[in-house]
């Protein structure tokens, strides 16, 4: 059982319905969360961190016995365990972004991406996987197979988050003198003709309501879209915070 699978099962032995446990972590799904956390007084954020986990993992009566048995022998295997760490708001600050991931360009693995993808400056160019760190490729594969299975071809591409604009890329911050998030492998960039560094709402295409679920899928791991926090940049999503 993955640990999305889980989450869900422990959620609704509590009584939050999160619909089918198919492991998939969607609006229903984090909207539990978020009840769960307001019924045991934790912050409320949808996000599945070590708390919420602790906190699912203790009995419950709140639904029939019936249901209970039917979810409460369900166990999240203690490989899945150690992943919760990176689960939710828990990437650490740019500050800290040298301790937690190292040397630039290093331990640097691919990934698949899981629908058609090109290159933003060459649209012939057939994109089939991406480079970042091994320490958020699990995390980056779930949010894109989410995208894959919340939009259709059409409305990725009317989105263009089927526009790749980069992933590893050991360099500086444009006009500075730090190292930028791509030089770690921990940042993505989608379609940035169209979401332009300067461009806020709702002038960047990502800025738009039908880019939500998109964001909120990556949010949900805890990434960081700059254009949502900052009003620019909406091209730029990373695994660090502010």
């Amino acid at each position: 059982m993955t640990f999305e699978a889980w989450l869900q099962s422990r959620l609704t032995a509590h009584g939050f319905a999160c619909g089918p446990i198919d492991g998939v972590v969607g609006p229903i799904t984090t909207a539990a969360i978020r009840a769960f956390e307001a019924a045991k007084a934790l912050p409320v954020d949808g996000m599945a961190d070590e708390a919420v986990v602790s906190a699912l993992r203790q009995s419950s009566s709140r639904v029939d016995p019936k249901t209970a048995a039917a979810v409460e022998h369900r166990e999240v295997p203690e490989a899945e365990v150690q992943k919760i760490a990176l689960v939710g708001n828990t990437w650490p600050r740019q500050s800290g972004v040298p301790a937690f991931y190292g040397a630039v360009g290093t331990r640097q693995t691919r990934i698949e991406v899981p629908f058609d993808m090109v290159l933003a400056w060459s649209k012939t160019t057939r994109v089939k996987t991406m480079t970042l760190h091994e320490k958020v490729a699990a995390s980056a594969t779930r949010v894109l197979q989410r995208a894959a299975q919340t939009y259709s071809a059409a409305d990725r591409a009317a989105l263009g988050i089927d526009l790749f604009g980069g992933s590893l890329n050991v360099r500086r911050m444009r006009g500075g003198s730090a190292w930028s998030m791509h030089a770690w492998g921990i940042a993505i960039d989608f379609d940035p003709e169209r979401n332009q560094l300067k461009w806020g709402v709702p002038q960047a295409r990502l800025s738009h309501s039908d880019a939500l679920p998109f964001w909120q899928a990556f949010e949900a791991e805890g990434w960081l879209s700059l254009g949502r926090a900052r009003n620019y940049d909406f091209m730029h999503v990373q695994a660090a915070r502010l």
